[in-house]
């Protein structure tokens, strides 16, 4: 039987990809050892969705092993070998403010966990199409340097801009401030591309805008979206970090990405790259975000505003998807932001 095996198999894009290559008939391999509750606290744990994930469905084996750990994830690789016909690793430390705190840990996770994987496919599985979910912060703060307009609910950019329709995979990743975290992340990112390069492999990084959807754990330090809506429905106050409240973020639900990365196993390339966000079809500023959770909610949400932001966050993002669109032109989005805060509600009404 065909193996995917998906690291972090508990979170957003992890889970989501669990049920929909199960229903494509692949057995599933989850990697998860809920790393996210030592980094964001018991609220952010995994726990519930990997055990549900394995209520739910048969063909799923769970196993949680750190992606640090050389001799537990070689054990794995061994086992299913060549029957693995796709890896997809959406495991990592995710905060920018965290990585700060723990440097080592940040980048163990993200750089050689991510290397980890990597030489266990080429040795067992080197056929296997591997899929790395990346992030916009490989670009750093270069976005911040776009000719930006303030309007009265966010920041934008003048239409005849080149990248109005949104930022594109020619931005350098060069010469700007990533964060700790971003520094890690483009690590994986190049070491992604050039095993499927210098190897010959199956290989590709998707640079995430916001990624989103019902199954996101979301705390304070990530999961933008799940956790301003879990602030509105609780009363809980949410801080806002910087740039008068109106930085954008164009929003994909996780349902939209993974099938991003079926097309992509469908038809693969060697160390490719694509940016992978809501683009112009699905982004909202701060401000937009917070209106958009109270009428859904129909409550007033609590929040602060701190002028100070976040080091190396960004003002505007919107990504482009039209090299990937170019390449798999029958993808498209299936999910727009209505529907990604609907969702969000629903799912976080049941488990609270």
């Amino acid at each position: 039987m065909d193996v995917a095996l998906v690291t972090g198999s508990g979170g957003l894009i992890g889970s989501e990809a669990v049920y929909f290559f199960s229903k494509k008939g692949f057995k599933v391999v989850g990697i998860d050892n809920d790393m996210r509750k030592y980094f964001f606290g018991e609220d952010a744990s995994t726990r519930w969705c990997f055990e549900k994930i394995k209520s739910e469905i048969s063909e799923y084996e769970h196993f949680s092993i750190d992606i640090r750990d050389v001799e537990k994830l070689k054990k794995v690789f061994q086992k299913y070998n060549t029957d693995i016909k796709i890896i997809i690793h959406t495991a990592a430390q995710p905060s920018h403010d965290w990585a700060a705190k723990e440097p080592f840990t940040d980048f163990t996770v993200n750089a050689n966990g991510t290397l980890n994987l990597l030489e266990f496919t080429r040795q067992f599985s080197p056929e296997a199409v591997f899929i790395f979910t990346s992030t916009n912060k490989v670009y750093g703060d270069n976005p911040n340097r776009l000719p930006l307009v303030e309007l009265e609910t966010r920041w934008e950019i003048e239409e005849n801009h080149r990248f109005y329709k949104g930022i594109d995979e020619t931005m350098s990743i060069d010469n700007c401030l990533h964060s700790v975290f971003g520094a890690s992340k483009v690590a994986a990112d190049v070491l992604v591309q050039e095993y499927g390069r210098y190897f010959g492999m199956k290989t590709a990084c998707f640079r995430g805008g916001c990624l989103t959807g019902p199954r996101h754990s979301g705390a304070m330090l990530h999961g933008f979206l799940a956790y301003l809506m879990k602030c509105a429905i609780t009363g809980k106050e949410y801080t806002v970090f910087g740039y008068k409240a109106k930085q954008v973020r164009d929003n994909i639900h996780s349902f939209d990405l993974v099938n991003m990365f079926w097309h992509f196993y469908k038809s693969p390339k060697e160390g490719e790259v694509y940016n992978a966000g809501g683009g112009r079809f699905s982004n909202c500023s701060m401000l937009e975000a917070i209106k958009l959770c109270e009428e859904i909610t129909g409550k007033k949400l609590k929040w602060k505003y701190v002028d100070k932001n976040r080091i190396g966050d960004h003002i505007w993002w919107i990504s482009s998807v039209e090299k990937f669109k170019k390449h798999y032109p029958q993808w498209k989005y299936r999910y727009n932001l209505k529907d990604i805060f609907v969702q969000i509600f629903e799912e976080l009404k049941k488990r609270l």
